[in-house]
């Protein structure tokens, strides 16, 4: 292809200037190679470059958090909603992998469930099925 370069000054030695490519059948339909600049860019080979080439339209998926306790039924509450609109999550269970203190420092709160989506503090599962109604 052409595109081997020596970064021996970056410790790398030689290898191949970093593209990404979209192979179809054995054809090659997309690339994209980073701009021939000093050091190692990294601004157009990434995933999200591709994926928005083949996609453009997508939805990025939300980053979703929830604070729970075991026992908890409007965690679970929470919990069901989420997953009925097929949205992933990371459970935080208060007591086993963050404490009291963490939630509070995280949150303002001290009840549980606590939700976040794309860094944002949505709250409680009320609030949870607010958002949700309206997005």
């Amino acid at each position: 292809m052409g595109i081997l370069v020596d970064k021996s000054d970056l410790g790398f030695g030689k290898r191949s200037w970093r593209y990404s490519m979209l192979v179809k059948d054995g054809v090659v339909e997309k690339m994209f190679i980073e701009p021939q600049e000093p050091g190692d860019p990294f601004k157009v080979s990434d995933a999200e470059t591709m994926l928005n080439h083949i996609n453009p339209a997508a939805a990025k998926p939300k980053c979703v958090s929830l604070f729970t306790k075991v026992g908890c039924p409007y965690c679970a509450r929470a919990k069901d909603m989420l997953q009925e609109r097929g949205i992933d999550y990371e459970e935080i269970v208060v007591g086993k992998d963050a404490t009291t203190r963490s939630l509070r420092a995280m949150t303002g709160a001290m009840t549980v469930p606590q939700v976040f989506i794309d860094a944002k503090l949505i709250g409680g599962s009320e609030a949870l099925e607010a958002y949700l109604s309206t997005n």
